[in-house]
């Protein structure tokens, strides 16, 4: 089951359906770019962010997977992970940020924050199978924001 996406994400770096700056990409800087989001449901006990992108070759590629932010956040600083905050292992094999990267064409980034029942509890590091499940057993709302990237 799907949580409603009743959440709004924004940033500052790109808009809906626009180019991702090179700065948050692998030819760039690759550092996460700021966003921000709104509609957390009161419920909440924790935010998780998931980027990734469902253009690639061999099936959707992780490339971001931050779990466990505080409900009352509402945004996120560019090339940051907050406090209390811990990041899961991507499609690369890496527990960080990995920027947009395609092989060839346009690709779209999708920047989904999902507002969770509980916090998912997984260490930094967890597998990202297990921190995707542990992100849509306990999601309650999501809200996204696509960017897309070509070389």
């Amino acid at each position: 089951m799907t949580a409603p996406a009743t959440m709004t994400v924004k940033s500052e770096a790109f808009t809906e359906g626009q180019p991702i700056p090179r700065r948050y990409t692998c030819d760039g800087d690759n550092v996460s770019p700021p966003l921000a989001w709104d509609g957390v449901p009161a419920e909440a006990r924790a935010v998780a962010l998931i980027v990734d992108d469902p253009d690639a070759p061999r099936g959707t590629f992780v490339h971001w997977v931050l779990l466990d932010l505080d409900p009352a956040s509402g945004s996120l600083a560019e090339d940051s992970v907050p406090a209390g905050a811990r990041q899961a292992v991507n499609s690369a094999g890496k527990a960080a940020y990995f920027g947009p990267c395609p092989p060839h064409g346009t690709h779209h980034y999708r920047f989904t924050v999902h507002a969770l029942s509980a916090p998912t509890g997984l260490e930094a590091g967890a597998g990202v199978e297990r921190a995707l499940a542990a992100i849509a057993g306990a999601s309650i709302a999501q809200g996204r924001l696509t960017g897309t990237y070509a070389r």
